[in-house]
């Protein structure tokens, strides 16, 4: 049991560690919530459909690099320390944070705008490839006993925070800017709050201490043990990649791609589809601790198997039932209810990934999986932008979210305890593929 002291200490570790999660996923969401404009000022097209796919396609460009940050960054983390790498991955995202923030348009520099934009987005992603991992493994390795899942949840809630923030910002600078305005040059003004808040989050996140769990090891592989440690370890890799597709491409749908489909889609104003994004932000913020709780309680699978096979139920009658009258309540009562399974789904399978991973690769392990599955579910609003354009379907996200529930059931009954795995020429200190412990 923790004192008051002990408990409001880790509260602050907590707020801490998860600020930076929160820049990473402000600056992804700001991107996605004025990817039409941004598309309009860096990829002139001869139709507003191909300057879109351009913006949208940038926007999937950050995730493409994320497995290469996942495996490089991951390494360091797991060799020198937790604390150091969450430093190295804030300052990398503030740099394509910025560029992206004050590049002119393709006006006034030409092919060099969309250059140094697709540059500052792999900045972003390369460094984000990490984040979430690093923040998972941290909060993972400090949790009290009994209560993993409710301290990892943290993770995710910090991100919906970041989809709060964006979304009010969003729907003042549509309330109060004319949109032609807005579309001109009104989108800069969240990436550069974005940018001022950098320096305070590098204040509160340099004064985090190592984990104690990552301390105490008396051996810290090498890179390259590392690296052989996550190949010995693919099985899990692979399988982690196919649980967090779920969470990924349900995330993208409900928050980023919410204001362009609402808007471009349904022919909803801009302004209702932030709001809409905004209430679903405090739905994921209320949902994720309940639910990283409850399965502290009765397990992390039943919570996956339930939820996985509620979205295949669910997920395409009542995108069907919204694009059949789109309107304000419709689009708030169905993303609301996507957000209830995006939350209760994901508050159960982060923890349950860092728990399968073996703890001497776990950040690369961890990180690898979530980038390569990010790789999929980031490319959502690119994705499902095609998928609406080439069938004319408008309720094509839900079958697109319910592909990847189906593949995350798969997922979920085959991520059982492996046997021990040790590669030919690993440290013998890594023990790969070690049987897991029941969740806490």
């Amino acid at each position: 049991m923790l004192t008051p002291d002990e408990r409001k200490a880790k509260i602050k570790t907590v707020f801490r560690v998860a600020s930076g999660n929160f820049l990473e996923m402000y600056d992804f969401m700001i991107f996605g919530y004025f990817s039409a404009a941004i598309g309009r000022a860096y990829f002139p097209a001869t139709s507003e459909f191909a300057s879109l796919m351009f913006s949208m396609t940038t926007f999937a460009v950050g995730f493409m690099i994320r497995p290469l940050g996942a495996i490089l960054l991951g390494a360091y983390i797991d060799h020198v320390g937790r604390r150091k790498g969450l430093l190295v991955t804030l300052g990398m995202m503030s740099v394509g944070t910025l560029t992206i923030a004050m590049v002119p348009g393709y006006e006034t520099i030409g092919l060099f705008a969309p250059i140094i934009v697709v540059l500052g987005r792999l900045c972003q992603g390369f460094s984000a490839g990490v984040e979430l991992g690093g923040v998972s493994v941290y909060l993972s390795e400090i949790a009290t006993p009994g209560h993993k899942g409710f301290y990892v949840s943290w993770q995710s809630g910090s991100q919906q925070v970041a989809v709060v923030f964006a979304g009010v910002l969003g729907v003042a600078l549509s309330n109060f800017m004319r949109p032609e305005d807005l579309q001109a040059w009104g989108w800069r003004i969240p990436l550069i709050v974005g940018c001022l808040i950098v320096p305070f989050i590098y204040l509160i996140r340099r004064t985090l201490r190592e984990t104690d769990e990552f301390a105490a090891r008396s051996h810290h592989p090498s890179p390259r043990e590392i690296y052989r440690g996550v190949l010995a370890n693919w099985r899990i890799v692979i399988t982690g990649v196919a649980m967090v597709v779920m969470t990924s491409v349900s995330f993208y749908t409900i928050t980023a791609y919410t204001p362009t489909f609402g808007k471009e889609i349904l022919k909803l104003t801009q302004s209702d589809a932030l709001l809409v994004t905004l209430f679903v932000g405090l739905s994921n913020l209320i949902w994720l601790p309940i639910m990283g709780s409850l399965s502290d309680r009765i397990g992390r699978r039943p919570l996956l198997v339930f939820f996985t096979v509620t979205a295949i139920l669910t997920a395409y009658p009542t995108m069907t039932w919204l694009v059949s009258e789109p309107s304000f309540s419709r689009l708030l009562l169905v993303e609301l209810w996507l957000s209830f399974i995006y939350a209760s789904y994901n508050g159960a399978m982060v923890v349950h990934l860092t728990e399968i991973v073996p703890a001497e690769v776990r950040t690369a392990g961890f990180s690898l999986a979530y980038s390569l599955a990010t790789t999929v579910g980031g490319s959502t609003p690119a994705i499902v932008t095609y998928l609406i354009h080439a069938t004319g379907n408008r309720a094509m996200p839900g079958a697109w979210l319910s592909l990847a529930a189906a593949l995350a059931l798969v997922a979920t009954w085959a991520s059982r305890p492996a046997t021990n795995v040790v590669p030919k020429h690993a440290s013998a200190n890594i023990a790969l593929n070690a049987p897991r412990r029941p969740a806490d």
